[in-house]
């Protein structure tokens, strides 16, 4: 199988780790990724988007424009980036008059945006196009034992109309994908909770990410998994930000699930960057032969 992957720019410039590690553990699953030059910003589809609709829409469609020129469809790795480019691929499907005005903004650098192009998130196009039985057959050393409480986040599930990826109020992929590295996935009461990040208010966030990480604590699991380098941003550092403000320390590791895979497939700590992190998955590697 041959995917183009959009990184978007939180990670290739914050977060290398997270591209580091999708790279690593694609050869294990048989998928080969093609790169492809021109991508930019997604662009930010909640500050942007509200900004300027038509500029956001014509800065989506020239990404979509790149992959549509080499006949590739796009798998992402933000859920920030699937919402922005799968809302433009909607948008621009159903509303014929608003295509032609990004069509004419598109001229201006000779592109035009078709419709062609397929986008889904990479744990999506996991699930759906190679099989959870996939990633098991991958998997050299389980991550037996390991607790791991999911966060969803915002962006991947919701709008559903849109985003057609699980239930949005009862979702499973996470779980699904967890269980398959040989980890056990944990539920708790905040797992469906935003990280806060679009938020304007300042003391809100502060308050969300103390809510999320107080329910994993009380959950008992060893670890957070997600799937969103927005998210992530919120929870490594904000956790210890938040600890500050509410006297009391969390020390929960936060881990993308493309490093968890990592680890299951055989990779080191250092191969897939969990060094870089504030909050340190020492316990887990320790665990699971890993550090």
């Amino acid at each position: 199988m041959r995917v183009t992957p959009f990184y978007g720019c939180m990670i290739p410039i914050k977060y290398p780790q997270m591209e580091a590690a999708f790279k690593r553990t694609m050869p294990g699953l048989g998928v080969e990724l093609v790169d492809l030059e021109g991508f930019t910003c997604c662009p930010d589809p909640i500050f942007y988007k509200a900004k300027d609709v038509l500029g956001w829409l014509t800065i989506a469609a020239r990404n979509l424009c790149i992959a549509e020129e080499a006949g590739t469809d796009i798998v992402t790795l933000c859920s920030g980036c699937t919402a922005t480019l799968k809302e433009a691929v909607f948008l621009l499907a159903e509303d014929e008059d608003l295509r032609k005005k990004v069509n004419r903004r598109l001229t201006k650098i000779g592109k035009e945006y078709k419709g062609t192009t397929k986008v889904e998130h990479a744990v999506v196009v996991i699930r759906d196009e190679l099989g959870i039985e996939r990633v098991k057959e991958s998997v050299v050393r389980p991550l037996d034992g390991i607790k791991v409480a999911i966060h969803y986040g915002c962006h991947l599930l919701k709008p559903s109309q849109i985003m057609h990826v699980d239930d949005a109020d009862y979702p499973s992929i996470l779980e699904n994908l967890i269980r398959a590295t040989g980890a056990t996935p944990i539920a708790h009461d905040e797992e469906l909770l935003c990280c806060g990040k679009g938020c304007i208010d300042d003391d809100m966030p502060i308050e969300m990410v103390y809510d999320i990480f107080s329910s994993i604590r009380e959950s008992g699991a060893d670890c957070m998994g997600l799937i969103c380098p927005t998210c992530f941003s919120s929870f490594d550092l904000g956790q210890i930000v938040v600890g500050r403000k509410k006297d009391t320390k969390f020390d929960i590791p936060v881990i993308y699930y493309f490093q968890l895979l990592g680890l299951a497939q055989g990779l080191t700590a250092a191969d897939v960057g969990l060094g870089l992190h504030k909050v340190k998955a020492d316990r887990v590697l320790e665990r699971v032969g890993a550090a």
